[in-house]
């Protein structure tokens, strides 16, 4: 159950796809005076070594997001993540510099107001130790709460959010397991179900890997029937770096950070929103192109926006 660590995928192509959305969406919402609750139901450890053993041994970030930073960019969106990773890294933006990433809890953190909140779970008790660590350092008081429980489980007592000083509730939930076990697929279906049912009108991002298992490919299409059924709006952007091919073990882990050689890891992923903001879809629309441009490296590359 805790054999996947992110520490090997951190800064790869698929975070670059979860994190430019992610700046996406909290860039939108938290333009309302509002207040907005976060919910990260699967943290990792928050912030990651990028010239540590994990890292070096998969080489994954090399692909990602220290190639992303040596091109030059006019798109806003990419811009802005670029320089979120320069914020963790002494301001600078050259890839060379780049030791530090920061994974969605810190992302979302530096995106949030006085009176946003943020509630973060982790089971690993590795990455909880590290997460609850990293995140004490920020002396951020009562906005972050870190605690080792499982978050499918621990959403349901947070939906519907509490209300804001105006009688307001909004609240943006993401979901991004491991899926290192099949069940995984089954339990982010069943908490979007439940989530829609609590809270309606939340904004529910789920990232989710492509890769030759009906799970997998089947998972955009039942997490659309849902929000069809609840009323809400869908939008499905994949990524796709194209390679020589996947390569998968039995119980569906990344082989990458065991064989050294990226190019047999993951090659593509998906963002499935329910609730997106209307600026979402042409905002991806004017990045995704790029980071095919910047990061394609074989048959197979490509994006989609739906």
């Amino acid at each position: 159950m805790f054999s996947y660590r992110h520490g090997f995928h951190a800064g790869n192509h698929a975070d670059v796809l979860k994190h430019i959305t992610l700046i996406a969406l909290l860039q939108h919402l938290t333009q309302k005076d509002t207040s907005l609750t976060v919910i990260d139901t699967h943290a990792g450890a928050g912030l990651y070594r990028l010239d540590g053993d994990y890292a070096n041994q998969s080489g994954e970030a090399d692909e990602g997001i220290l190639r992303l930073l040596k091109q030059k960019t006019e798109d806003e969106t990419i811009t802005a993540y670029r320089a979120m990773i320069a914020q963790f890294n002494s301001g600078n933006t050259l890839s060379q510099d780049t030791k530090v990433y920061p994974g969605s809890p810190f992302i979302t953190q530096k995106l949030l107001r006085y009176d946003d909140r943020l509630r973060l779970f982790e089971m690993h008790p590795n990455d909880y130790r590290a997460l609850e660590g990293n995140v004490e350092q920020l002396r951020v008081n009562r906005q972050v709460a870190v605690k080792r429980e499982d978050g499918f489980e621990s959403l349901k007592s947070l939906l519907p959010p509490p209300k804001s000083a105006t009688g307001s509730r909004r609240a943006l939930v993401l979901i991004d397991p491991s899926y290192e076990i099949k069940t995984d697929y089954q339990k982010v279906e069943l908490a979007i179900q439940d989530a829609l049912k609590r809270f309606a009108t939340g904004c529910y991002a789920v990232w989710y890997p492509i890769i030759p298992r009906q799970e997998a490919h089947g998972l955009p299409r039942r997490l659309k029937t849902l929000a069809s059924q609840a009323g809400k709006p869908f939008l499905h952007a994949t990524l796709n770096v194209g390679g020589t091919g996947l390569d998968m073990d039995a119980v569906g882990t990344f082989a990458a950070h065991r064989t050294g050689n990226v190019s047999r890891g993951l090659s593509a992923s998906g963002m499935c929103i329910i609730n997106p903001p209307h600026t979402l879809k042409a905002t991806l629309d004017a990045a995704l192109p790029e980071l095919v441009r910047y990061l394609g490296r074989g048959k197979g590359q490509g994006f989609t926006v739906d």
